[in-house]
């Protein structure tokens, strides 16, 4: 046992806890999206449902293991990390980089009357649409206060990543490869849904994951794919299903990463087919046209040609920013003329399907804009396996 053991002084803090340099960085950005907005403060929500917790991390690096918790930012004074008394000892409260730390019995409270100590009038909340706790929310809606949705400027303020980011990016990205990989090489008949599905979890929990994995399957017959997105069951494989293991994770870093492929173990139907040139012809695309200074409405209506040519729906927007929440405005997609600056981090992910719904292709592969055109995090293919492989397909 070495020195700092022996005296009780072990650091579990994770090799990823951001430097100075980088959370001056954030703060930076955040209270210039505030003062664009005349904000007296903010309040910044994350929870533990899964990919919803990356907000927090991202302003006070604590990883919300269960329940909820808080960051107020007043526009002067230092931010506040607010928890739950109950969760007192529910997570390691020693990653937290800012000082003052807060426990009350409600949080709702202890916020309203924090803010009315510091005369706030115009309050941001980012967490309206999907995160607050109702029983906070309800009680800072009581307090007088005039409460802006900031869902939208917060995510903006945060959507370009710096070098340091990047890196828990990158390392994110080869853990959700190597999950992606163990699935496909695992792959026999008679193996269940389920079955399968454990081999990445497996993975992800062994690399660092912890309970970050988002994780669905698409399944279809003699070589298709059916639009809805399900949980695994216990099916038995065929060699004619279709197969498609959709795989959400983030590492250590807590930064996010979307990447999947597609098995076909008996080959595609001729519409599947179909669906795969357009596929290919999408990211071709991003390929070419994420480039920083487009705004996501431009690179949407350039990339999604491919499928409006043929005539194929598409199930929900085909990409969207992604950081230490799992889902950041802008969406790519009509409506968001937010200008994309280098070092942005996007998941593309056309869910695209034919009229009759019988139909549909999906594939996952994460991004960063550049000045010349999307970079590929995978560096893989976009290419069907037929299960069994060793190796993914290189770009």
């Amino acid at each position: 046992m070495n020195t700092a053991a022996k005296a009780g002084k072990v650091d579990y803090v994770n090799r990823f806890r951001p430097s100075q340099t980088e959370v001056d960085r954030r703060y930076s950005n955040v209270r210039k999206a505030m003062a664009e907005h005349g904000l007296d403060a903010l309040v910044v929500s994350g929870n533990e449902y899964s990919g919803f917790e990356g907000a927090i991390r991202y302003l006070c690096g604590f990883h919300i293991l269960h329940r909820y918790a808080y960051v107020v930012i007043p526009a002067d004074g230092d931010p506040v990390a607010v928890f739950p008394k109950e969760a007192t000892w529910v997570g390691d409260h020693s990653a937290t980089f800012i000082d003052q730390r807060e426990f009350p019995v409600f949080c709702g409270e202890w916020i309203t009357e924090f803010l009315k100590g510091k005369r706030a009038k115009k309050v941001g909340v980012y967490g309206l649409e999907f995160i607050m706790n109702v029983r906070d929310y309800r009680k800072l809606a009581a307090g007088g206060f005039d409460l802006v949705d900031f869902d939208i400027p917060f995510d903006y303020a945060r959507a370009q990543k710096s070098e340091e980011e990047l890196i828990s990016v990158r390392h994110s990205m080869a853990i959700n490869k190597q999950g992606v990989l163990d699935v496909i090489s695992a792959y026999k008949p008679g193996k269940t849904e389920a079955e399968l599905m454990g081999v990445a979890e497996n993975t992800f929990v062994r690399l660092g994951c912890a309970r970050n994995t988002m994780d669905m399957v698409q399944m279809g017959p003699n070589g298709s794919l059916l639009p809805q997105m399900v949980f695994p069951n216990q099916r038995p494989l065929q060699d004619s299903d279709g197969m498609m293991y959709g795989l959400e994770v983030s590492g250590e870093g807590g930064h996010w990463v979307e990447y999947s492929r597609p098995m076909m173990p008996g080959g595609m139907d001729a519409i599947t087919r179909d669906m795969m040139d357009a596929q290919q012809e999408f990211h071709a695309l991003v390929r070419e046209n994420m480039k920083a200074g487009r705004t996501a409405e431009e690179v949407h209506k350039l990339c999604m040609t491919p499928f409006v040519k043929r005539g194929y729906r598409s199930g929900h927007v085909c990409g969207h920013s992604i950081g230490m929440t799992m889902i950041e405005m802008p969406r790519i997609g009509e409506g968001f003329d937010f200008v994309l600056p280098e070092n942005m981090v996007c998941s593309m992910h056309p869910h695209v399907m034919n009229e009759e719904r019988t139909h549909s292709l999906y594939f996952q592969e994460t991004y960063r804009v550049t000045a010349t055109g999307g970079e590929p995090l995978s560096g893989t293919a976009i290419e069907v396996y037929e299960g069994g492989e060793t190796e993914l397909k290189p770009l």
